[in-house]
């Protein structure tokens, strides 16, 4: 099993940035393409980026491209997701998704999940 934690949601204004941060411990070399999901009030969760088990493939939604970068430390089972220029559309819980196997950006494809960490863009 693989174990998915969350961290550095918060509040931010318009304009601001936040640094998310996913530790995966458990058995993680088996570990291939890690993600992240957003799900917005009302909404149904949805992909934001994804990042090959070498860190050299990536891949974003278009509503994000541009803001934010995706990255992952191996050595320190740790992945990120960097947010630039955020919007209030980017409120959102956000949930770091890992899988066995090779890239997808389909929510369905992902073995394990964290339980989520809380952005707030407030305008």
């Amino acid at each position: 099993q693989v174990q998915l934690v969350e961290s550095g949601g918060g509040l931010v204004q318009v304009g601001g940035s936040l640094r998310l941060s996913c530790a995966a411990s458990g058995r993680t070399f088996g570990i291939n393409t890690m993600a992240w999901f957003r799900r917005a009030p009302g909404k149904e969760r949805e992909f934001v980026a994804a990042i090959s088990r070498s860190g050299r493939g990536t891949d974003y939604a278009d509503s994000v491209k541009g803001r934010f970068t995706i990255s992952r430390d191996n050595t320190k089972n740790t992945m990120y997701l960097q947010m630039n220029s955020l919007k209030p559309e980017d409120t959102a819980a956000y949930y770091c998704a890992a899988r066995l196997k090779g890239f997808s950006d389909y929510l369905t494809a992902y073995d394990y999940w964290g339980q989520g960490t809380e952005v707030t863009v407030s305008s």
